[in-house]
């Protein structure tokens, strides 16, 4: 099993139905988890990697009524090494 993670921002918070649809979802065989963040207006959601794939997740939430705008990196990538200095000659 190798489990992934994926967060994706939403525009529209999710109507009724669709929060029932998506809470439908935790009994797709292959998703471990779903965590929603409204005041950033992201869902998180893990998965098992040898059942499912980033785009049938991503379908799966588009299908259940949520308003997918943009897929979210999990982590901010580090900063630039600063620059070399040249020792002077």
């Amino acid at each position: 099993m190798t489990q992934l993670d994926v967060l994706y921002r939403y525009g529209v918070p999710p109507t009724e139905p669709a929060v029932a649809a998506i809470a439908r979802l935790r009994e797709v065989y292959g998703v471990r988890k779903l965590e929603f963040n409204e005041s950033e207006k992201t869902v998180r959601i893990e998965y098992d990697a040898t059942r499912l794939t980033e785009p049938v997740v991503h379908q799966l939430l588009r299908r259940a009524g949520l308003d997918v705008v943009e897929t979210m990196p999990m982590f901010e990538p580090p900063a630039p090494p600063p620059p070399a200095e040249v020792p002077a000659s």
